[in-house]
C-alpha cells in the first residue's frame, strides 16, 4: 500500500504540474495572440493608410484631367475659327487694297466704292463679335511678337525701330497672333 500511495502522490504530483504548464502554455498563448493580433492590425492600418494615399491620388489625377479637359475645350472653342479667318484675310485684304486704290474719286451715292466700303465693314464687324483684332502698327516702335520686318529703311526723323510702313495688317484671335503685320522698319542712317 506504501508503493501505491507513492504512486498515486506521484500522479497527483504529475497531474498538478501538467496542470500548472498547460496553464502557464494558456496564459503565454493569448499573449502570443495579442501581438499576432498587433501586428496585423499594424498591417492593416498600413494598407488602410496606403490605400487611402492612392485614393487621395486618384482624386487629384481626376481634378488635374477635369481641368485639362475643361481648358482644352475652352481653348478648341476658341480658336476652332481660326483656319477659317485664316482664309478670309486675302479677301479682306483685296477689299482694303480696291478701298485705297480708289481712295481719291468721288463717288456717288450707291457706287461700287460704297458697296465696298460696306462689305468691309461688316467683315471688320463679323471679326469684332468673334475675337479678332487688327495689327495696324503704323508709327509705333517694332514688336517681333506681333510684327515681321520685311526690310528696313534709313529715315532720321524717327526713331530706330520705328515702323514706317504697313504692307498688310497683322491680326489676333483672342490675344493669340495668327498672322503677323508684313512691315518696314526705320533705321539710323549713320
Amino acid at each position: 500500500m506504501s508503493h501505491n500511495k507513492s504512486e498515486t502522490s506521484s500522479t497527483a504530483a504529475l497531474k498538478q504540474k501538467m496542470h500548472e504548464e498547460n496553464h502557464d502554455a494558456e496564459q503565454e498563448q493569448p499573449s502570443d495572440s495579442i501581438e499576432v493580433l498587433q501586428e496585423k492590425c499594424r498591417e492593416a492600418e498600413e494598407k488602410a493608410a496606403k490605400s487611402f494615399d492612392q485614393l487621395l491620388r486618384m482624386q487629384a489625377d481626376m481634378e488635374n484631367t477635369r481641368r485639362r479637359l475643361e481648358r482644352d475645350v475652352t481653348s478648341a472653342q476658341k480658336f476652332a475659327l481660326e483656319k477659317f479667318i485664316l482664309e478670309l484675310l486675302p479677301i479682306v485684304d483685296g477689299l482694303e487694297r480696291a478701298l485705297a486704290a480708289h481712295a481719291a474719286e468721288e463717288s456717288g451715292s450707291g457706287s461700287l466704292l460704297d458697296g465696298v466700303g460696306m462689305t468691309l465693314k461688316m467683315v471688320r464687324s463679323a471679326f469684332e463679335k468673334f475675337g479678332v483684332q487688327v495689327i495696324d502698327p503704323l508709327g509705333s516702335p517694332f514688336n517681333p511678337e506681333h510684327h515681321q520686318a520685311i526690310s528696313t529703311q534709313v529715315d532720321d526723323t524717327v526713331k530706330p525701330g520705328t515702323i514706317l510702313n504697313v504692307l498688310q495688317k497683322g491680326y489676333l484671335l483672342h490675344e493669340r497672333l495668327i498672322r503677323p503685320a508684313l512691315v518696314i522698319v526705320s533705321k539710323n542712317g549713320s
